[in-house]
């Protein structure tokens, strides 16, 4: 299954706000699998090209960048995540402030 490795994680917020590595081609093929949300064409995308891959059709950084567009525009991506509670903080803190 190491063939099927991210050359990095690929962290997310999920469900209550805990952090997910998504680690692999499965990982993130699972992960779409379970999504609740509205599919989209980024999620369709993402599940076809990790689908191909798993099979050997397509690579797993096309899979990676795929799960990544995906989790992007979903707004779950936990560098995302950070930036705008960061953002949302120092505005509250600048409002209380003044």
């Amino acid at each position: 299954m190491t063939a099927y490795k991210f050359d990095q994680p690929i962290s997310v917020f999920l469900g209550l706000g805990f952090p997910r590595d998504v680690n692999s081609v499965l990982d993130a093929y699972d992960l779409l699998l379970e999504w609740n949300g509205i599919p989209d064409l980024d999620y369709h995308a993402a599940v076809d090209i990790c689908s191909k891959a798993l099979s050997g059709e397509r690579t797993v950084q096309e899979a990676q960048e795929a799960f990544r567009r995906f989790a992007n525009n979903r707004g779950i991506l936990s560098e995302r995540v950070l930036e705008r509670t960061a953002k949302n903080v120092a505005q509250d803190w600048s409002t209380f402030r003044t």
